[in-house]
């Protein structure tokens, strides 16, 4: 490989994180199972370090139990579900809706994870995308991972801000 197009890739792999997005380490899962949700932060804000990650969580998605991280303070929001669900034979009516990772600093050149342990309910869709909705805020600006393709056309990163998606698969 000459050094013009060593340089050149170099050029281009230096650029990629530039494109990225907060994205799930896990691409699929299973429903009526626990999953394990790692959200990949890759970047901050046009090279501004990020101060915060708030997910929501969507509906079918219950006993959410996110992780701590040393120097950053997590926080639930609780709220009613659209419907009840069974969870090792209670009903589940309510829970966690959105839960947000505030205080500490992640540089623009680094990345790091945000994890949560989840149950994806039976009462989801197999087959499927589903979408966990982020916004990240840096010191300064905000990127609003947040876009869900319309249903049935799959999940894509064609859009500016995608929101991060796992594939949703039949119950083993």
């Amino acid at each position: 490989m000459s050094k013009r197009t060593w340089l050149i890739l170099l050029g281009v792999l230096a650029a990629a994180p530039a494109n990225a997005h907060v994205f799930l380490e896990g691409k699929q899962a299973s429903v009526g199972a626990s999953y394990k949700a790692v959200f990949a932060v890759p970047h901050g804000c046009g090279g501004s370090p990020t101060v915060k990650i708030r997910v929501q969580i969507p509906e079918g998605v219950i006993a959410v139990k996110p992780m701590p991280k040393a120097g950053w303070s997590v926080d639930v929001v609780e709220g009613q579900y659209a419907s009840e669900y069974d969870y090792h034979g209670n009903k589940l009516a309510s829970g966690v809706k959105e839960v947000s990772w505030s205080g500490g600093k992640l540089p623009d050149k680094n990345y790091d994870e945000f994890v949560m342990h989840t149950v994806l309910t039976d009462k989801l869709k197999p087959n499927t995308t589903l979408y966990f909705p982020v916004v990240q805020e840096c010191e300064a600006g905000v990127s609003r991972w947040i876009e869900i393709p319309a249903e049935g056309a799959g999940h894509s990163h064609e859009g500016k801000s995608p929101a991060p998606g796992v594939k949703l698969l039949p119950k083993p």
